[in-house]
């Protein structure tokens, strides 16, 4: 829902850059300070993992929640990106991520990479091209989805709600999508 919300609200009121760029830094300053106290208050914490239950993973317990990465995320894409390649980025992140998650947890077979499965990694490739062609023609979806899927996949120590949509803004803007 975070990436089908800031795409729907720039779509829906298009503000100038500047002004999407203030509100995605106050919105990252917010989460920030939020998930500083929930790391410097345990019941805090507690109190977080209990209502967000369905959406953290073990691993915020003890650092940033994804949903903090994901702001961080869809700032730098439109700070770095022309808006129809950071658009692409956040698309992606938003549908194809959960996509190889449900994919991969419910129908997952043969191990690909650290933690993942073929299955979910394909999964995510499909909905990624899939998600991009209301943007751009077959090909720049699929390279762009390739870029999305290995930035997704690499054992990289930074979060993939990072990771993703710099890779598919980058690939879009190195095509000359913007």
């Amino acid at each position: 829902m975070n990436g089908i919300l800031i795409v729907g609200v720039v779509q829906a009121f298009d503000p100038p850059n500047v002004v999407l760029l203030i509100g995605l830094a106050a919105l990252l300053a917010l989460q920030l300070i939020l998930d500083g106290i929930r790391l410097a208050v345990p019941r805090a914490n507690v109190l977080f993992f209990r209502i967000f239950a369905p959406f953290v993973t073990p691993r915020e317990e003890g650092g940033i929640a994804s949903s903090t990465w994901y702001v961080l995320g869809a700032l730098l894409a439109f700070a770095l990106f022309p808006r129809t390649a950071a658009i692409g980025g956040i698309v992606v992140l938003a549908l194809a991520d959960p996509t190889a998650n449900l994919v991969g947890r419910l129908w997952g077979r043969i191990p690909f990479g650290v933690d993942g499965t073929l299955e979910g990694t394909t999964a995510f490739f499909v909905m990624g091209v899939a998600s991009l062609l209301v943007l751009v023609d077959p090909v720049a979806a699929a390279v762009a989805a390739a870029a999305a899927t290995t930035a997704e996949r690499l054992p990289l120590p930074l979060d993939d709600n990072l990771t993703i949509p710099l890779a598919t803004g980058a690939a879009l803007w190195l095509m000359g999508i913007g």
